[in-house]
């Protein structure tokens, strides 16, 4: 056995994962196939998934390399080159997934060693959603080709094990469409006694103190409003470091900024610079640390907001209109949204037109959210085409004539035709482009502009029909309202049908109500459909915390923005008026209260329950889909005081890996969905997981964001200004200290947990225990959970998802897409 001392060991035990490996360079080429049309239309169900989170919908491309590869012997490239490390803070998997725009083969080689007492057979098990080669040796052991998209399948191997060291190696492929769950899993089940080891060019001691650093770091706060950024190390490190960070928006987002430090020995915190020169929304940090050739990374999560270079918004409408156009023409992300933002306020010129250039190519080439890009692209043109120069002019046209609009029409791309706010997109593209070039040919339909756009127009009432039927698939979700108020304000503003347009008005000011309802003092604070880590934990650059600054004069801006210059031309030149008196809603004030129970989605799947006064909110999607594996939603969410980060919510992790890609990933949605009944300011969350799940839920509780803070054994309590939460678990609480989600985690281990959980208003937290803190859920022979509330006397929550309290029953058949809301 060897004794260099330049290895990583790990102690590996029968039942265990080998985590460490080391890993080559990620291989990538572009898998075109032949331009098909596909069949299929708009699917209001895609996320409410049958099995574990499959996603059922194939493309053509996966149809063709299924039949070309799947279940046959994997087609290995390239041989093992060591470019990096895979640390693997907690998680059992090698986990490379990402996000691709276009359909890409995928392929990598990993390597790590098995170090042998005596020689015998280990058998592993594999775990992987692509195709995957053993080797021991350099010896062929096995293989497995599922190739299930993002559906992990498993394989069981013998390992051939001399005594001493024995180099495992592993190429892994995979086809990634949009979303890709890249990743392997191998358990080391029985065998020889072995060590987990893999070389490095440093002492291990000094690999051992890097994995430490990056275990333990995190930056200083959640989220910065101004000041500086510090990352603190929770151990120092022996020697010095070159550290690279790079700042990353979210998985749609071009910019990526990189900057270089030196980290000395024995230093325990690391300045990063101004926040107010940070790019804004929330970022990931992806921290690498090199010392002697070691390189290894860990990405940290964190929010931006230029709060205090924003300032207080406007009194007036109008002023808060052009504020809102000067913010997107000088601050947001370069793209066709920024660029109408300039067009639509007199700023064109030549880096307008570079901002177009710059996003064309993924227009042109049908990347998956082009249409994201097409939509303010074809209102700019329309509107303003005067004010770009004639060669960007012609190259627009050319992409628009080029574009897919619909998956009926030819193509090979990956573009996500099936959820609800994309398909408003597409048809409202072919909509407008269609009218626009009504004398041109569109090459992949073949039709005229004229007929192009009737079509358009056909497949956009048809689409409004259902909207106003049912209103959002991916209900009541943040990231999703501005998508189809992109839609829906284009078609608001230049539809050439005055049906068309005044549908569309109705649905954004109908959108505007749901939000103003659902919100605390102009911040979303409810159940979501679908929900993402940079979404849930971005308090104040979120979009909808724009369009609240821009409708009602309380939020502020983000970096990346969707519809809100759209939204500002509507109310400026095109008559939209989202009326007075949602501002009072959104921004609720006074002793009174307001419970808000509505529906959401085809047949009314989700119903939503909303309890808020201006203390505090908290809202719950009701008897919604208990038990089942989940994907992205949200279903507990609540806000108290007047801080917009002072904001909690309940879930099982998809993954235990943070800042990963999982749907759903460790903040965004539920690995299980777990039981959840609220009755106004009461609530309780109920988890029984399945197996091969983290076993755990866990709360967002951001320590510092709140004004006073208590945790001690099962209870956690957090005030803010006047509003209070009180937790409750069924077990000891563990907050989280260390790590990417130190200062704002609260976990409670176990396969089946329960938290109640009581909004109130308090003045300090001493009388919210006193009053709440001793409350117990009691579970009868019929499923009914039964809290006695002090306010509300007892509470039954029924197996059914139906609440009875205070002489009141509400039953899940109440709730109606229109809703109902009460003053209380």
């Amino acid at each position: 056995m060897s004794t260099d001392q330049n290895w990583m060991r790990k102690t590996l035990s029968a039942g265990e994962p080998m985590r460490y490996w080391q890993l080559g360079a990620l291989m990538e080429e572009r898998f075109d196939v032949p331009d098909a049309p596909m069949h299929g239309e708009m699917d209001p169900f895609f996320f409410l998934t049958k099995h574990k989170n499959f996603i059922p919908h194939e493309y053509p491309c996966r149809t063709i390399f299924a039949k070309t590869y799947r279940e046959k012997r994997p087609d290995v490239r390239g041989s093992f080159e060591a470019a990096r490390w895979w640390l693997p803070f907690g998680s059992p998997r090698v986990d490379l997934s990402g996000f691709w725009f276009r359909p890409t083969r995928l392929a990598t080689w990993g390597r790590t060693y098995l170090e042998a007492e005596a020689a015998g057979t280990a058998k592993v098990r594999l775990g992987t959603c692509g195709g995957a080669f053993v080797f021991v040796n350099g010896q062929e052991v096995g293989w497995m080709a599922p190739y299930g998209r993002n559906l992990e399948s498993k394989q069981e191997f013998d390992l051939p094990l001399t005594a001493g060291s024995n180099e495992i190696t592993l190429f892994f492929d995979d086809l990634a469409e949009r979303d890709a769950r890249y990743f392997f899993q191998m358990d080391f089940l029985s065998g020889p006694a072995v060590t987990l080891a893999v070389p490095v060019p440093v002492e291990g001691s000094v690999a051992e103190s890097i994995e430490g650093a990056l275990e333990g770091m995190h930056l200083d706060k959640k989220a910065y409003f101004g000041g500086d950024i510090v990352l603190l190390l929770a151990k120092p490190l022996p020697v010095a470091v070159d550290v690279n960070v790079a700042v990353e928006g979210d998985f749609m987002s071009r910019e990526r900024f990189d900057y270089d430090y030196k980290l000395a020995a024995g230093a325990t915190s690391l300045n990063l610079g101004p926040s107010e020169k940070a790019p804004a929304d929330f970022r990931h940090f992806r921290i690498t640390l090199d010392a002697g050739g070691f390189v290894a990374a860990r990405p940290l999560g964190v929010e931006i907001c230029h709060a205090e270079r924003q300032g207080t918004a406007p009194a007036s409408l109008k002023d808060r209109i052009r504020e809102t156009l000067d913010e997107v023409s000088e601050h947001s992300e370069r793209d066709t949204v920024r660029a109408f933002a300039r067009l639509a306020s007199g700023r064109g010129g030549a880096d307008t037109d570079a901002m177009i250039e710059e996003i064309l190519p993924s227009i042109e080439d049908c990347h998956d959210c082009a249409d994201f890009s097409l939509v303010p692209l074809i209102w700019s043109r329309t509107v303003w085409g005067a004010d770009i120069n004639e060669k960007t002019r012609a190259r627009i046209d050319n992409a628009i004539l080029n574009y897919r609009y619909w998956m009926d029409e030819p193509g090979n791309d990956v573009q996500w035709y099936f959820s609800e706010n994309h398909a408003l997109l597409f048809h409202t593209s072919c909509y407008l482009a269609g009218h626009l070039l009504s004398d041109k040919t569109f090459v992949r339909s073949g039709r005229k502009g004229s007929e192009q756009s009737r079509i358009g127009a056909e497949r956009v009432r048809a689409w409004l029909d259902h909207f106003e039927h049912w209103e959002m698939a991916e209900f009541n979700s943040a990231p999703y309202f501005p998508i189809d108020l992109k839609g829906l304000t284009a078609l608001a503003a230049i539809a050439p049908d005055a049906d068309i347009a005044e549908r569309a008005k109705a649905g954004i000011v109908r959108l505007c109500e749901v939000v103003a309802r659902s919100a605390h003092h102009g911040m979303i604070t409810a159940a979501q459909g679908r929900s993402y880590e940079h979404t849930l934990c971005a308090g104040r650059s979120l979009e909808l915390s724009a369009v609240a600054r821009l409708l009602w004069g309380t939020g502020w801006y983000g970096r990346r923005v969707h519809a809100l210059p759209q939204m500002a031309v509507c109310l400026r030149d095109h008559g939209l008026v989202v009326p007075e008196e949602t501002k009072a809603i959104a921004d609720l004030r006074g002793s009174h209260h307001q419970e808000w129970r509505f529906a959401q989605g085809q047949d009314s799947f989700a119903a939503l329950y909303h309890y808020k006064g201006e203390h505090y909110a908290m809202g719950s999607a009701v008897h919604y889909r208990w038990g089942d594996w989940g994907y992205q939603e949200t279903v507990l969410h609540l806000r108290v005081g007047e801080t917009p980060e002072a904001a909690v919510w309940i879930n099982h992790p998809g993954e235990v890996i943070q800042l990963g890609y999982g749907r759903p990933s460790y903040w965004g949605g539920c690995g299980t969905v777990p039981r959840v009944q609220q009755y106004r300011g009461l609530a309780i969350a109920d988890f029984a997981l399945h197996d091969d799940q983290p076993e755990f839920s866990h709360a967002w509780f951001p320590k510092a964001e709140f004004d006073e803070t208590r945790i001690h054994g099962s209870t956690a309590l957090a005030r803010s200004g006047s509003g209070a939460v009180v937790l409750l678990g069924s077990g000891a609480l563990e907050f989280v200290e260390e790590g990417p989600s130190a200062g704002a985690e609260l976990r409670l281990n176990g396969k089946k947990t329960r938290w109640i959980v009581r909004v109130c208003e308090a003045g300090d937290l001493a009388s919210a225990e006193s009053r709440y803190g001793k409350l117990e859920a009691k579970l009868l022979e019929d499923g009914t959970f039964v809290i006695d509330d002090p306010d509300y006397g007892p509470v039954r929550f029924r197996a059914d998802g139906s609440v009875e309290a205070e002489g009141r029953t509400i039953a899940r058949a109440d709730y109606t897409v229109k809703g109902e809301a009460l003053q209380l």
